[in-house]
This record gives C-alpha cells, structure tokens and sequence, in this order.
C-alpha cells in the first residue's frame, strides 16, 4: 500500500521554523484530520505537504519518493488539492470547472478529450453530483460547490486528497453531505488530509488525528488524540465529549461522539 510520510519535517519560511520535528503518515484507506487553533501553523504544514514550500528539514515522500524532487505535474498526478472556497472569474459550467481537474494530465496546447470529459463526468457522479453537471458554478450552493472542488481533484486521478476545511462556512446539512463523502473516499481506498476547526469532524470521517499546538503536536487515533483534557489545553475552554452509544437510524448524524463547550467556563 502507498504511504505518504514526514519523517522528522521542520517547515517554515526562510530561515524561521514554524513547525518543528514532524513525524506522521497516511495510508491508502485512511484519513487524517488535523485540527488547532489559528495561528499554529496548519497552512504551513499544507503548502509544504504541496510542494509549494520547501522544508526546513526533514523529508516528505510518497511511496517511498522525496516529493521535492517531483515536477508540478507530477505532483498533481498524485495529489490532489481542495481548497476552502472558489469563486471562479467567470460562470463556468460545473463540468467545465470539474475538467480543470485533468490540465495535468493533458498537453499544454491540447483541448480535453472525450475520455477527459468522461472522467469529470464520473467524479460527479462518484459524489452523487452528476445533477450539476450542465449547471452554471456561481449560481449553484455552497455545499453544492464544495462537492464540484472535491468532483475537480478526483478529476485529476490522484492517489490521495489534501483538503483545507472542506466543510468551512457550510451549514450542518452541507457539512454532514460532505464529511460523509470524505469517509467514502478514504473506504474506496484514497488518502486524505483534512483540516478543520471542529473536533467533532474527527469522529466522524477520520481514521487518525493530528492536534497541533504552540506548545507540542500530537498523532493517533480519534479516541486517544481527541479528548476533554487535550481540547481543554488546546482551545482554552472545558469541553465534554459525549457518546451516543446506540442509534437505529442508520445515518453518521447522531451516531458519533460529539464535542460539547461549557458555556460560560474555560478550562483550567
């Protein structure tokens, strides 16, 4: 199985580290979830984990292979990147956004061909999406646009998903559709790094947690990494995790532990 790992990464800018000492991994089928407050280093840790910045120390690979050394088409052959939101300049047609998907792999003086538009029409529809399709990208929902970003990077055909707060300004309908899709891809065998500010995300769709803080960085599963003392120390604030132990509903919604703030205290 195909691994991306960090083996002792320290990244920053220059010569300024922002996150030291590094150390973790991601496998085919499984998806990570990092959470921390702002300010800590996240998009550092991204843009780096991109190729678009270059570690301090240490060194990133995918099976096995120092990304460094990759060429951007390659890179995006193999990693495919959703942002937090997109506002296209022009309104395209969702198929036409979700075909950007495939410039890595298609000649700089080409146009997508047939088996290009065949490939974006199946990530669509891979998410459920495929309605979209001949809809126009600025006049489709939020939640809506968030399943085109993911429909795009599949698109590419890569071997693993970095997302940055996929579920961000998305209301808890939206939110709970695409964590939802983010647990299928990783059980249909993709590699996913996510980012969010919501702890409860983790249980929900991610097989290992990284909690980032100024002070120490911590790996491993939900259970182990995302508890009332460690939220206490990271957020500032007294949390509760409750667990809803039995649920015939059959949906992810209700089914999972859910990270409650006290109102009105903050964690000693």
């Amino acid at each position: 199985m195909k691994t991306f790992e960090l083996k002792n990464v320290t990244c920053g800018y220059k010569h300024t580290p922002i996150l030291e000492n590094l150390s973790f991994s991601v496998t085919e089928g499984e998806a990570l979830c990092l959470l921390g407050p702002n300010g800590v280093g996240k998009t550092t840790l991204f843009r780096s984990m991109l190729g678009f910045l270059k570690p301090l120390a240490g060194t990133i690979a995918f099976d096995g292979q120092d990304i460094a050394a990759w060429p951007a088409r390659t890179l995006a052959r193999k990693i495919g990147y959703v942002p937090q939101s997109h506002t296209p300049p022009f309104a395209y047609p969702v198929i036409d956004v979700v075909t950007m998907g495939r410039l890595s792999r298609i000649s700089p003086v080409a146009s997508p061909s047939a088996h290009d538009l065949e490939v974006a029409y199946a990530s669509l529809d891979r998410l459920g999406a495929g309605h979209l399709a001949d809809k126009l990208y600025t006049q489709i929902s939020g939640g809506e646009r968030q399943m085109v970003l993911i429909a795009r990077a599949l698109a590419q055909e890569p071997e693993m998903l970095v997302m940055d707060e996929p579920t961000a300004s998305l209301d808890y309908g939206n939110q709970v559709k695409v964590l939802r899709q983010i647990s299928r891809l990783a059980r249909d065998g993709m590699a996913i790094v996510m980012t969010t500010h919501f702890p409860d995300h983790a249980f929900l769709c991610a097989t290992k947690v990284g909690l980032i803080t100024r002070d120490w960085v911590r790996f491993g599963s939900p259970d182990e990494v995302v508890t009332e003392r460690t939220l206490g120390e990271t957020y500032g604030v007294d949390v509760r995790i409750v667990e809803k132990k039995t649920c015939d509903c059959g949906t992810l919604k209700g089914c999972i532990p859910i990270v409650e703030f006290v109102a009105g205290r903050t964690a000693a």
